[in-house]
């Protein structure tokens, strides 16, 4: 089936870095897009800005999709661009520490963030997508998930949960026309990365460099496609060979 017209997508955490990758590669698609921010207005604005200037629309959207700015969220890219026909859970924060040392508001921050959050915004999400009969859910996971990284037992849950997530969600709405996959990026020259020992962790990766945030969203674009229509359930690690 073909993207109905003037349908939109929600990109969580578009600031910067990834997001604000995935929410220009999917204006290059031909989509509408809202570029979710819970801080970085600034970011957000130069973001839609780039996107304009590329020819496309898009709007800043306030929200902290960890708190009851979900449904607002929606809401406001509905009545400033169309339906909501395509969503990118890519919000995420990280705190990490050992699993000794881990505290309970750390754990319960990661969590709600990466993971309930996601499940609840897809959940809002997909009664439009179903009504429509065409959507695109796209969840971005980590090589963390499946893969140990010492002192991010959090983060790893809450990432290898959402591809858990993805799978179930997958089954059940695929008769509907919604499609529902995972990204899973390995180590992304990001903001969240820039303070880590990039030298020694490259040396791990088997392509030996860091990922870029374009790297990411051409494969969010490509799973976000009408070209994807029979791809769901799945999870496309863009990880330089972490994960082999």
């Amino acid at each position: 089936m073909s993207r109905p017209e003037h349908a939109a997508a929600l990109v969580t955490g578009a600031s910067k870095g990834i997001g604000a990758a995935i929410a220009r590669e999917l204006a290059a698609d031909g989509w509408a897009v809202g570029v979710n921010y819970r801080s970085d207005e600034e970011g957000a604005k130069a973001t839609v800005k780039a996107i304009e200037d590329a020819g496309g629309r898009a709007v800043a959207v306030s929200g902290d999709v960890s708190d009851g700015d979900r449904r607002a969220m929606l809401k406001d890219v509905e009545s400033e661009l169309g339906p909501v026909l395509c969503l990118v859970n890519n919000a995420g924060v990280a705190r990490d520490g050992l699993a000794i040392q881990l505290e309970d508001d750390d754990w319960d921050a990661v969590i709600a963030t990466n993971l309930s959050a996601a499940f609840r915004l897809t959940r809002d999400a997909l009664r439009g997508m179903i009504k429509a009969r065409y959507g695109r859910v796209v969840n971005i996971a980590s090589v963390v998930g499946p893969r140990a990284n010492a002192g991010q037992s959090n983060y790893a849950a809450a990432k290898a949960g959402l591809i858990g997530m993805t799978k179930t969600i997958a089954h059940e709405v695929a008769r509907r026309g919604v499609t529902v996959n995972a990204v899973a990026p390995g180590f992304i020259a990001t903001d969240m990365t820039s303070e880590l020992a990039t030298d020694e962790i490259v040396k791990a990766i088997p392509a030996r460099r860091q990922g870029t945030p374009e790297e990411v969203a051409a494969a969010v674009r490509f799973l976000a496609s009408e070209q994807a229509g029979y791809v769901t359930g799945s999870t496309l690690y863009v990880d330089g060979g972490m994960s082999a």
